[in-house]
């Protein structure tokens, strides 16, 4: 595989891009979409700065499908096709502009590939700063909003389905704002996923796989997807998944209610997954465990949850997007959270790709040699799926009864549950390595992985939930004393205060979830989510030392030998 360089920060090229019409034009030029939004049609000279281009290292997502059925081989081909509709989609909530119209005026093929990876012309490792000029900034309720509405406009407004998960925000005839749902904005395209997904269902030798896939195709033309969720959660037998829809919220920085669509094609790796399924059935115990008080764990998660193993195929959409998702918890909704649980799937091929050529050379450049040793394969892949784990760990509505921990928290939502996630997963491999129920590595293993795991997601940026968790967890960690860095720059995990500082910082997490304390959060992000001169210093090490951000797929029905 060919490793991309990334060029120094110096280098600028001038890309030359045609209009739309053929021809070079000096101003911007704006189009109306579908939902009124005014979007890019052309540009004409752009500049970008070279460095950024290559810092996606390029992945292919091959697999060994000899041992598949005709029939399977064909579902997976379809499943795909259902998936490319998810990623057009996407391109429509993220940007507004058609992908093939925007993509085909991009005369450079690295600038291209960029703008393909960032799915528009907004850098997503970068704070969404804007790689090509004359381009806006990028809003923070990308497409799902009007573009001139403000945030107090919003919340004094009252209109139906103001806090929708699957609707957009418009304006009626009379500039009042409304919403339109995903089924009527994208009717066209969501019929054409739904009989591929019907189809799928007929080529499905797992009767529950069937089941879901003919529910799901229904959940895309009603926007009604609980019963659905509550179908994939009950699968036990499929070694084929589809992961497919409206599903996370992230996109939606302006208040994190709506979801964007995605979609990951899924085969499962059996001989993972037995290793697995034994942690779920501790999740009661650990949120028992948990280091807060009673009223804060007292909503005990389901019992009915599964830990599996699979190597990815396809992404689509958000999941594909920017930085690249190695592990999956599932479903969101808060109702079949709390009866039934959630699913976590460990994306073994990608997370074995961010581990080998991104994880390992950065604990070379930033931790101390006598810890390198305990930067492990086996520590990267219990944080991640301990982090997946946590999530169904915590609270999900608010102690007062009056809603929701998303809906209080607005869009810090997605940040301060991620900070969650992974500082209860933390917690849980501390315990489970005391009761013996983990047996592989040793606690500094887990510790010093995850120290070398903040490095790698910081560098996703602050419009990343990922990255904007790991900026509070750092200054949080350095406050407490977790770690020590020397004259080198070089990071040293203190054992002792690390376990510390994890229970210190899942208390105050819990604690602003369980009270929906919105300004609480903001004052936390504001003055800890920050990058401070030394942590700049260290990032910039790891790119001068020309380590990739992240990873980018070659992936496809030709790549897989599929028709």
């Amino acid at each position: 595989m060919h490793k991309y360089k990334i060029a120094a920060l110096s280098t600028i090229a001038v890309i030359v891009i045609a209009s739309l019409t053929g021809c070079s034009k000096s101003t911007t030029e704006t189009q109306e979409n579908p939902a009124g939004r005014s979007t890019v049609a052309a540009q004409s000279t752009l500049i970008v700065d070279e460095s950024r281009l290559d810092i996606y290292y390029p992945v292919e997502l091959a697999a060994d499908l000899s041992s598949y059925t005709p029939n399977q081989r064909k579902m997976l081909s379809v499943l795909i096709d259902a998936s490319k509709i998810m990623d057009d989609l996407f391109w429509k909530q993220a940007f507004g502009q058609d992908k093939s119209r925007f993509l085909d005026n991009i005369v450079d093929p690295k600038v291209r590939a960029f703008a393909d990876i960032n799915y528009g012309p907004w850098d997503r490792l970068n704070g969404d700063t804007a790689f090509l000029s004359g381009i806006d900034e990028k809003s923070k309720g990308a497409q799902f909003y009007p573009a001139d509405m403000s945030k107090e406009e919003f919340e004094a407004a009252n209109f139906d389905d103001k806090q929708g998960l699957y609707s957009i925000v418009v304006r009626d005839e009379n500039g009042n704002l409304s919403t339109q749902k995903y089924s009527q904005v994208y009717k066209s395209e969501l019929t054409a996923a739904a009989k591929l997904l019907e189809q799928a269902a007929t080529l499905a030798e797992d009767k529950s796989f069937a089941s879901y896939l003919n529910m799901r195709a229904k959940a895309l033309l009603t926007d009604d997807y609980q019963a659905s969720d509550f179908a994939w959660m009950d699968m036990k037998t499929n070694t084929i998944d589809v992961v497919i829809g409206p599903i996370e919220v992230y996109e939606d920085q302006l208040y994190g209610y709506r979801a964007a669509f995605e979609s990951y094609v899924l085969l499962k790796d059996l001989s993972w997954s037995e290793k697995l399924a034994k942690y779920a059935t501790y999740l009661p115990e650990l949120q028992k465990g948990l280091p807060v008080d009673d009223a804060y764990k007292a909503q005990m998660p389901g019992t009915d949850a599964d830990l599996n193993a699979y190597d990815v195929i396809y992404y689509a959409g958000h999941s594909n997007a920017g930085s690249k998702t190695i592990a999956i918890n599932l479903p969101n909704d808060e109702e079949v959270q709390l009866q039934k649980g959630t699913r976590r799937l460990q994306l073994k091929n990608a997370m074995r790709a961010k581990f080998d050529f991104i994880m390992l050379p950065i604990a070379e450049q930033l931790i101390v040699e006598q810890q390198r040793k305990h930067v492990t394969f086996d520590g990267f892949f219990g944080n991640t799926m301990f982090h997946e784990v946590a999530h169904g760990l915590g609270i999900k509505n608010l102690l007062s009864g009056e809603g929701t921990v998303r809906q209080a928290l607005k869009e810090h939502s997605s940040a301060l549950e991620e900070g969650k996630a992974d500082i209860l997963g933390l917690y849980m491999v501390r315990q489970l390595l005391e009761k013996g129920a983990i047996t592989e590595g040793v606690l500094e293993d887990y510790y010093v992985t995850f120290m070398a795991g903040i490095f790698r997601s910081i560098r996703f940026g602050a419009s990343s939930a990922h990255g904007k968790a790991n900026m509070v967890r750092f200054n949080f960690f350095n406050q407490e004393g977790a770690f020590k860095r020397n004259e080198e720059g070089l990071y040293l995990v203190d054992i002792e205060k690390m376990g510390k500082a994890i229970d210190a910082l899942s208390n105050k997490i819990l604690v602003l979830q369980g009270d929906g304390d919105y300004a609480g959060v903001s004052e936390m992000v504001t003055t800890m989510g920050v990058i401070k001169p030394d942590l700049a210093a260290d990032l910039q090490k790891l790119s001068d030392a020309q380590i990739p951000v992240d990873i980018t797929f070659k992936q496809g029905k030709q790549i897989l030998g599929l028709n």
